[in-house]
């Protein structure tokens, strides 16, 4: 969505507080601070790093990043500049596997410069090689299958640095999704802390209620602040909604109570 439309949607939804985090850009957080400016909401500047980690892909989230430091802008250019290569390789291997035109396709679903996996996935759907987004990434965009890509992201040290360097918080986004063994979930979380990263998303939209309550235990064992988000990608995915999130857990330490955080009082914070 457009981010004016994603402020609106999440006004609609009774959201006060809104993290606009999109992947490895910040282009839209002009346009969502003068929607969020004309709805009286209260917008949160971020975004979510993408991070190559022991062979693993892993999301870092930046919560009140400002968007115009010098080495996150210079970090950020990095990454979309691999973006536009996968998405061009992506489109190269799908026509090899008899599906030509994804590229071309793709992008017509981008709002923006960027074209990740789930447009070519909307693409892959509307010409019927899929019946929904879920069955395109298991049959095409996965390891091992004809549009895999695989990813060449910052390290862990570099995404801390340029959020932290931004003055914004850096959270381990949906540690839940990584498919990690216990023992490298904790080692992954030593790693971040020793680089200074203050969080990890407890409540969100991909994790279930089970998966809740261990990324809770993991808060507070290790001191971090817990973050809750819908990790909202649009209304095709009707299971995650904005503002229709569980409370955290108890026990847990809200990173929206920190010292970094201003404007009026929060009890929540969707992103």
């Amino acid at each position: 969505m457009a981010p004016a439309a994603l402020v609106q949607r999440a006004h609609a939804a009774g959201v006060g507080v809104l993290a606009l985090t999109d992947h490895d850009t910040t282009a839209g957080l002009g346009e969502a601070a003068q929607a969020a400016a004309v709805h009286g909401l209260h917008l949160v500047p971020g975004v979510e790093v993408s991070v190559s980690w022991n062979s693993h892909t892993i999301h870092v989230v930046g919560l009140n990043t400002d968007p115009a430091h010098e080495a996150l802008c210079a970090g950020l250019d990095g990454l979309r500049e691999f973006r536009d290569w996968r998405a061009e390789e992506i489109g190269l291997r799908l026509a090899k596997a008899g599906v030509p035109g994804a590229y071309e396709g793709a992008r017509g679903y981008a709002k923006g410069r960027i074209v990740g996996r789930t447009h070519f996935a909307h693409f892959l759907v509307e010409r019927g090689h899929a019946s929904n987004l879920r069955e395109v990434f298991k049959r095409f965009l996965v390891n091992g299958k004809p549009g895999y890509v695989s990813g060449r992201w910052s390290t862990l040290e570099q995404a801390v640095a340029w959020i932290r360097g931004a003055g914004g918080q850096a959270v381990i986004a949906h540690p839940a999704r990584y498919g990690l063994t216990a023992t490298k979930l904790r080692r992954l979380i030593g790693e971040f802390m020793e680089l200074g990263g203050e969080g990890i998303e407890v409540v969100t939209g991909s994790h279930s209620a089970d998966q809740c309550q261990a990324m809770a235990g993991y808060a507070r064992r290790h001191g971090l602040s817990a973050s809750v988000g819908s990790d909202y990608h649009g209304p095709e995915n009707p299971w995650i909604e904005l503002g229709r999130l569980p409370s955290l857990p108890g026990g847990c330490k809200p990173i929206w109570e920190s010292a970094a955080w201003t404007g009026p009082a929060l009890s929540a914070a969707t992103g």
